[in-house]
């Protein structure tokens, strides 16, 4: 399993929201009152404007341009890497330029798109806090950032992949990523099997968030 439990306070957003491990198909926690640390960076905000570092539009126009983003990005660079071989392998060496060809910005943290294969499930966590490729993905889920799924996928990454409903394979080898202020890390999910005519559009749809941290696999038509 591949770790890095170097992790500088800073993130694309709150750290440490400790919410109990819940299945995916949970809804998230959206009403819950602030956080200590989401009401810390409310306060960090206010000081910044106050002291003229950027305008309250400035930061509003951040705000909605983060929350503008959604995993449909990670399943055009997902869908691009199935339907073209050369692309896949400049998304698998280089994230950044391979992304900005066809005009996706992954953020200002560098990235590294892990490739599963038959023999090989990778799937990301981060073990300290919550870093994870909101550029590319949108707003992590609570789950993501429970203390129970940090710890355990390091552990007993087969065990929390099964309460996902992902049995993998005694043969086949499981890579933990560990997400750090640093680097962040993008799944490029298996294509499935049975969509060989389906179109760019048909193909996207099949490919969710879940799929790109790793904690399921992309099921074909057929199989959906």
């Amino acid at each position: 399993m591949s770790h890095d439990h170097s992790h500088p306070h800073d993130h694309d957003h709150g750290h440490g929201h400790d919410h109990p491990h819940r299945h995916p198909n949970q809804p998230d926690l959206e009403d819950l009152p602030p956080t200590y640390y989401q009401a810390m960076a409310d306060a960090v905000a206010e000081l910044l404007i106050e002291k003229n570092v950027f305008s309250g539009g400035e930061l509003r126009e951040t705000i909605e341009y983060m929350q503008g983003r959604n995993p449909d990005l990670g399943a055009k660079l997902t869908v691009r890497a199935w339907t073209d071989p050369e692309f896949k392998r400049r998304l698998t060496t280089n994230a950044k330029e391979a992304a900005a060809e066809i005009g996706i910005d992954t953020g200002p943290a560098p990235l590294l798109v892990m490739e599963n294969t038959p023999d090989v499930h990778n799937v990301i966590v981060c073990t300290l806090c919550s870093c994870y490729p909101v550029f590319l993905l949108g707003k992590s889920p609570d789950w993501y950032k429970s203390r129970e799924y940090r710890s355990r996928m390091v552990r007993e990454p087969r065990a929390v992949l099964a309460e996902f409903g992902t049995e993998i394979a005694p043969g086949r080898e499981v890579r933990v990523h560990d997400s750090t202020a640093d680097m962040r890390y993008m799944i490029l999910p298996m294509r499935p099997d049975g969509t060989d005519g389906m179109t760019e559009e048909e193909l996207a749809a099949l490919v969710t968030r879940d799929s790109l941290i790793g904690v399921i696999e992309v099921v074909g038509p057929a199989a959906g």
